[in-house]
Parts: C-alpha cells; sequence; structure tokens
C-alpha cells in the first residue's frame, strides 16, 4: 500500500494528521501541521514565526537545495510536514522527506505535473489551479486535477481553495466554491487564508476540514485559524471521537465555545442591568427566565427544562454579581 494511507474518501491521514468529516478542523501552518513551500527563482525565503515555511535555498535545477531544505525541516519538526514543489526535481526530497505534497494553483493548472506528484504515493493537497488569460479555475477544471491523481492510483487527496492564483495571500478563498467542491466530491477541504485570519471563522462555518496558513503569516493571523478551528468548529461541527483522548479534546473545544458565549452574555447582562428601570436581583423577570428556559429545551431536547433550569439560574446569577461587583467598583471610585 501507498504511503498514501487513505482512510476512505472522506477523511485523509498525513503524518498522524487525519483530515475530513467528523474529524476536529486543523490548522496548516500552525500548531498542527507545517508546510514548507520551495523556490525556483532564488528569491528569499518568506520566515514565518516559529515555522519552517520557506527555509533558505530554496530549489536549484538539481535539486539539491530543495532536497537541503526539506531535510532541514523534517529535522526541525517532527509532526505532519507538507511540501510545496518549485520544480519535478524537487519530488525525490518531497517523497523522501515529507508526509504529503502540496500541488499549488501553477502546478494544479497542468495534467503532467499533478500526475507526478500523484505518483509520489504521499496524500495531495490539491489547491485550485488558473486557467488560460489568468482566470482562475472552474470547478469543473479543478475536479478533473482530482481524476489525474486518482488515475495514477492515488485516491488521498485533500482539496484546498486559495483564491485559484498562484500565491495563496494574493486572493481570498471562494467559500462558496470550497463548498461545493466538498459536496460534489465528498473529499476534505481546506480554506487557503494566506496571511489574513479574518475568514477563518467564515470558512469553518462553510465547511472547511481545515485552514492553510500562508508562509510568513503574522501571529494574529495564526491565532485567527486556531481560535476559529476550536470555538467556531465547536459551533458548527459535528465531532465523532473514537478515543478517549480524542472525546476529552472535543468537549475541551465546547467548553472553550462555552466560555466565550458565557462572557459575552455576561457583557450583554451587564449592558440590560444599566437599562432596566430596576436592576440586579430585585429586577429579576421569573416568566422572561421561564420562557428562555423553555426556548432553550426545545434546542437541547436531552437536558431538558428540568435539567436547564438550574444551569441558567446560575448563568443569570452569576451576571447579576458581576453586574453588581462593577457598579459597586463604580461607586467607589
Amino acid at each position: 500500500m501507498s504511503k498514501a494511507a487513505q482512510l476512505d474518501r472522506d477523511a485523509v491521514r498525513i503524518g498522524d494528521l487525519v483530515i475530513g468529516d467528523g474529524r476536529p478542523v486543523v490548522v496548516i501552518g500552525g500548531q498542527d501541521a507545517r508546510w514548507l513551500r520551495l523556490r525556483g527563482d532564488g528569491g528569499p525565503p518568506v520566515d514565518g514565526a516559529e515555522t519552517v515555511q520557506d527555509m533558505p535555498g530554496g530549489s536549484s535545477g538539481d535539486g539539491s537545495s530543495g532536497d537541503g531544505a526539506v531535510a532541514e525541516a523534517r529535522a526541525r519538526w517532527a509532526g505532519p510536514l507538507l511540501v510545496e514543489p518549485a520544480t519535478v526535481a524537487d519530488l525525490p526530497a518531497v517523497a523522501r522527506h515529507a508526509d504529503g505534497v502540496v500541488v499549488g494553483a501553477a502546478w494544479a493548472a497542468d495534467p503532467d505535473l499533478v500526475r507526478a506528484a500523484a505518483r509520489l504515493g504521499l496524500p495531495v493537497v490539491l489547491q485550485r489551479g488558473g486557467a488560460r488569460h489568468g482566470r482562475a479555475a472552474t470547478l469543473e477544471e479543478w475536479l478533473a486535477a482530482v481524476d489525474e491523481c486518482a488515475a495514477e492510483g492515488n485516491e488521498a487527496v485533500v482539496l484546498c481553495e486559495s483564491g485559484g492564483h498562484g500565491e495563496p495571500e494574493d486572493a481570498a478563498p471562494d467559500l462558496g466554491l470550497m463548498r461545493a467542491a466538498r459536496e460534489r466530491t465528498g473529499r476534505p477541504v481546506l480554506a487557503g487564508l494566506g496571511g489574513d485570519g479574518g475568514l477563518a471563522d467564515a470558512a469553518v462555518a462553510a465547511g472547511a476540514d481545515g485552514l492553510l496558513v500562508g508562509p510568513g503569516a503574522p501571529e494574529r493571523a495564526l491565532a485567527a485559524a486556531h481560535e476559529a478551528a476550536t470555538v467556531m468548529a465547536a459551533l458548527v461541527r459535528p465531532d465523532d471521537p473514537e478515543t478517549l483522548d480524542a472525546a476529552r479534546a472535543a468537549i475541551d473545544r465546547v467548553d472553550a465555545a462555552l466560555a466565550t458565549l458565557l462572557e459575552r452574555r455576561a457583557a450583554l447582562a451587564g449592558r440590560i442591568q444599566r437599562l432596566k428601570p430596576v436592576g440586579g436581583f430585585r429586577g429579576r423577570d421569573m416568566e422572561r427566565e421561564r420562557r428562555l428556559v423553555a426556548a432553550m429545551a426545545r434546542r437541547a431536547p436531552s437536558l431538558g427544562a428540568g435539567l436547564l433550569a438550574p444551569i441558567m439560574n446560575a448563568v443569570i446569577e452569576a451576571g447579576l454579581r458581576l453586574s453588581e461587583e462593577r457598579r459597586d467598583g463604580e461607586e467607589r471610585r
């Protein structure tokens, strides 16, 4: 069996990382996996904070510098490593050291290069390529590149929507197209964020199985990607953990989302206390609280009103106490 080690079409293993339906959202270029973009133009590398993404030397015509860069990246990072080759001369180094190959937008437009990458037997992260006259590839053209991989016996393909141009950081991903690719193929999909984490939440909400952060991305972009993979994913993405550790990690993500919502609720509750004619515990509207619990029970039928009532009572009372403490602090100033 090839190193691709595909679980099935909707979940692909890259090293010890599994990307796909029912799995945690991954951040490639962050804590979950690294990727290295080799350069064939001799230009200076673009370094990311605590990453191994572009290494000095790039890729030379004979592949020797590319081999050194990939070997160094492998030595510095024990987790999943993906490499985007610059030329076909880089492919042997990718095969020796990497856990997956990234087929960039420029390569994705060339069936021969796509097939060459697929023949490595590694999982393929296939970006949407460009087409003639500088336009981005259509969905059909993108999926045709998937067929090129399958023709080489490699079904371990993860689709990556980065805008369909040569440099992922130059264009925003088309999240509607990404979602359509997921629905059409059942394969895992990534959203290429480049250096901007502003679309991270939207990408996860649109169904991204992972986020690809560009080389040299600022720390705030990485933080936004990890926050979306934790909080937004817990709100919109079902989990199907198969081990105790995975189940605990899933609960931790839900708890992170819950804490975020509780903090927001406390701020809104404080605002309400300032707007009400009678605030604090004396101003509680028990009928409104009863309706709130009933509405929540419709969203959480397994808990029901009986179990939700004491939970919401504790949440409301905590918010009221916080509001009173803040008011007392303001009065003492």
